[in-house]
């Protein structure tokens, strides 16, 4: 539908943007959040600088990597090593706070709006600020939650007790080997519910938020509503940014609004519609 040729990169004057993004979130009777990497970052949740040097600086003296992203792809030779790192890295990314309060100045935008959110993130951020996880859809997984790493079957369990046990017990970057998660079905190793390759596990509740989604976008398809794209890269973008562009082209009721520091585009098909904001996510929220 859109010609890679017709993308238009951000523009106006920030304080008009910022003006009319409020007009039409005013405006909207229906607001549908798109949420990706960009938000978290936002919100402090960085993986590189002073919270990695703090959390991993034994990790990046051993191996050399220096930012966590890389260091979850490190093939470390032993298990007990490698739930190590990732039970660091699950704990501080899933069970600690956001630094910074965005999640929570988005919710007071929309918290009486008639909202649903769709995230490539998997850190829980919505849910701990106080977003209804019923009108929730993580659909790359949750680092609350482990899977059979066969899988043996379509089922998820919570990780929350046994990452603080490995967290409080591990030493010299090694947990105890009775702590290693395994499947309670088939003894199988577990591994993290992230979405890597065919293996990942959608279970019941990620098929019921799925339905909900699809039941909300399908019942106010031709309301005003208002897509709100937040630091949505291009790693994914057929799961929010494009089926966002289209349904704005589809509806001509309807606004796209783009925050993204260094990537608010919008193709110009639908430039009219479009509210692009090349800013910190996290300014634009307290400007609002």
């Amino acid at each position: 539908m859109f010609s890679r040729m017709s993308i238009t990169k951000s523009t106006g004057n920030y304080s008009d943007n910022i003006q009319r993004l409020r007009e039409a979130l005013d405006k909207a009777d229906a607001v549908v959040i798109g949420a990706g990497a960009g938000l978290s970052t936002a919100a402090g949740f960085t993986y590189t600088g002073e919270r990695f040097d703090r959390y991993f600086s034994d990790f990046a003296g051993k191996y050399g990597f220096r930012d966590m992203y890389s260091g979850g792809f490190y093939p470390f030779a032993a298990p007990e090593e490698f739930w190590a790192y990732w039970s660091r890295y699950i704990f501080i990314n899933r069970y600690t706070d956001a630094p910074k309060p965005v999640y929570e100045n988005l919710l007071s935008l929309v918290h009486d709006k008639d909202y649903f959110v769709i995230t490539t993130n998997v850190d829980h951020c919505f849910q701990k600020a106080g977003f209804d996880k019923k009108r929730l859809f993580y659909t790359q997984g949750d680092y609350g939650l482990f899977q059979c790493s066969e899988p043996c079957c379509q089922e998820t369990f919570d990780n929350e007790n046994l990452i603080r046990q490995m967290m409080e017990q591990q030493k010299d970057m090694r947990i105890p080997s009775e702590l290693l998660p395994v499947c309670p079905h088939c003894g199988k190793p577990m591994t993290m519910n992230l979405r890597a390759d065919d293996k990942f596990v959608e279970d019941e509740g990620w098929h019921q938020a799925a339905e909900r989604y699809e039941n909300f976008l399908r019942t106010r398809k031709n309301g005003r509503i208002l897509f709100l794209e937040l630091g949505v890269g291009y790693n994914t973008p057929v799961i929010i940014k494009y089926p966002f562009w289209r349904m704005t082209a589809q509806n001509k009721a309807a606004n796209y609004a783009c925050i993204n520091y260094g990537e608010a585009v919008c193709p110009a098909e639908i430039e009219k519609q479009s509210i692009c904001i090349d800013a910190d996510i996290g300014a634009v929220m307290n400007e609002l």
